[in-house]
């Protein structure tokens, strides 16, 4: 029987939940263990109730589960709060300077500065870095290497500071090995190669990094935040320039206007952000600049909930913009997806110089997973620039058949580069022809074309044989898959599709898939189904129910279960 224990870390914002969770995170992966690590928290600096949530286990993990197995309270409203959740053989560490009542029957451990670091003034960080080392004394995990971690991570407040902390963990780990736990991670190895502990969005930032991106702007939306911060770790090495712009309106311009010089661009954001976005994406969809966005999603309309998840902008990164115009929607589902569709993203930007949308949201932004390293291949996306000598005349926006006009950059060359946002001819002058007009028009939806051919993303699992089949799409995989394997355990014939590459639709392989469904279930995150809508729109097929969450917390395969009562 695999290891499965849920630990869940609350208290208030600016308590250190984050700084007890990471380390011992990463202890964890070190040591050998898989771990999923989901963030909750409100839109606020300081104070009000956040809590992240650790799956541990000794096998891969899809994503979180429901329950708490060890609950760390940082404050009393946690135990009020999570206590309820606590599984029967659960046990609780809390800070015993905040936390004043516990319930009778409870096992639980109590950490105060005074037991921790005696005679000290350490304040709150002796409980945090206790509370790490604790879990993992109750776990049989070795507190060497968080001890190290928490004096690497420290150093820089100085040796004091630094040394505290690693007492503080050795102390708690101490004090923690004292009781009896069911799980014990003793039997780990460390893996070789080390594994790597990594967020969706640090994958996407990754991927664009590996793509050759030179230029990023964006102004700070939460969740997108999180990719631009990515980006901005790793920007001296990769000689990336940031630039950090007064709105959503300049920073997509600023991007479009790179790419036209002959940068590798992204922008990216989240929520409204994106509504002042959408007249620039007909810009770069009329004058043909490669452009990859980022939106990642959460709830709305307006300010709405911004920092909980949400899918409910699939069908507005569809149809933002003026008129019809080609573009490529993704949507990865782990952090290994998020690597590889950011590759994609620059590369369709690149060969068909149109605007690709990465569709992301607070759930798959934030989340940490374990990753294995050969997920993540080293991969260069070539430029596709049209460099033959064109013998005086060059038209930038030259009828092909393909739609695909050839690309040159100002000033690289004899000919004269000409862009216009207005309707052109092909040598990129305005023009209110308006044959040319049509056929400029059609000339830029014909790419759509030829990209459909290379939309795929689909992940399958499950009897494929089966009659149910749930189908879903971008960071909903990983609880879906896990719930199809949970029925499959209890001998339910079921089956997974699930989509990471929306747009141009990938009709005939969604076709293939579905062959023989009787009961076809979609499970998304939002009110009024929107990936059903997309797959009625373009097949024709109806799905016979749905499972839908919109409160701003991410699916977990115990909510699709409860979904799928009376269907299998």
């Amino acid at each position: 029987m695999p290891i499965d224990l849920n630990i869940l870390i609350g208290g208030a914002a600016g308590q250190g939940v984050h700084s007890i969770t990471t380390p011992l995170a990463k202890s964890l992966v070190r040591a050998g263990a898989r771990v999923v690590v989901v963030q909750d928290y409100q839109s606020r600096i300081r104070g009000g109730h956040i809590f992240n949530l650790l799956r541990v286990s000794d096998a891969p993990l899809a994503g979180p589960r429901e329950g708490v197995d060890l609950l760390v309270a940082l404050n009393q409203e946690t135990v009020t709060l999570h206590l309820p959740e606590l599984s029967p053989s659960g046990f609780l560490i809390y800070d015993a300077d905040l936390v004043k009542e516990v319930p009778a029957g409870v096992a639980a451990l109590g950490l105060s500065l005074e037991e921790l670091l005696p005679g000290t003034k350490a304040g709150e960080i002796a409980v945090n870095a206790g509370a790490s080392g604790a879990i993992l004394g109750l776990l049989d995990v070795p507190v060497t290497g968080l001890a190290q971690m928490l004096a690497e991570s420290f150093a820089a407040k100085g040796e004091e500071v630094a040394g505290w902390n690693k007492q503080a963990a050795t102390r708690g780990w101490e004090l923690a090995q004292k009781f009896p736990h069911p799980v014990s991670l003793a039997g780990l190895t460390p893996p070789a190669p080390p594994r790597l502990l990594l967020s969706g969005h640090e994958a996407v930032a990754m991927g664009a990094l590996m793509a050759g991106l030179t230029f990023i702007s964006g102004y700070p939306m939460t969740p997108w935040t999180s990719l631009f911060n990515a980006v901005a770790q790793r920007s001296l090495k990769y000689g990336v320039v940031l630039e950090q712009a007064e709105d959503e309106i300049s920073a997509i311009n600023m991007a479009i206007g790179a790419s036209y010089a002959g940068a590798r661009a992204m922008t990216g954001t989240s929520g409204g952000g994106f509504c002042l976005m959408t007249e620039a994406v007909g810009l770069a969809t009329m004058t043909e600049t490669p452009l990859v966005v980022v939106v990642a999603q959460r709830p709305g309309p307006s300010t709405g909930l911004p920092t909980r998840t949400s899918q409910g902008d699939l069908q507005f990164v569809l149809w933002a913009g003026q008129d019809d115009g080609p573009r490529a929607v993704l949507a990865p589902g782990s952090p290994a997806q998020g690597y590889a569709l950011a590759l994609k993203a620059f590369d369709l930007a690149e060969r068909y110089q149109l605007p690709v949308f990465i569709l992301t949201d607070q759930y798959f932004a934030d989340s940490q997973h374990t990753c294995r390293a050969e997920d993540f291949p080293a991969r260069r996306i070539p430029f596709a620039l049209d460099l033959k000598p064109a013998g005086g005349v060059y038209e930038r926006y030259a009828l092909t058949q393909s739609g695909i006009s050839p690309r040159r950059l100002p000033g690289f060359g004899p000919e004269l580069v000409v862009a216009d946002s207005d309707e052109h001819t092909p040598d990129g002058h305005l023009t209110e022809d308006l044959g040319v007009r049509v056929q400029m028009h059609d000339k830029r939806l014909r790419k759509l074309t030829a990209m459909a051919g290379e939309m795929r993303g689909l992940t399958t699992a499950g009897d494929p044989e089966a009659p149910v089949v749930l189908m879903c799409w971008g960071s909903s995989l990983g609880p879906v898959s896990e719930a199809v394997s949970r029925l499959q355990a209890e001998k339910v014939a079921v089956r997974m599709v699930h989509l990471s590459e929306l747009w141009p639709f990938p009709r005939e392989a969604v076709m293939k898939a579905l062959q023989g469904a009787q009961k076809l279930v979609v499970a998304e995150q939002n009110a009024s189904g929107q990936l059903a809508r997309l797959l009625r729109q373009e097949t024709g097929l109806t799905a016979t129910q749905a499972v839908r969450r919109y409160d701003g917390r991410p699916f977990t395969p115990e909510y699709i279960l409860r979904g799928l009562a009376g269907v299998v």
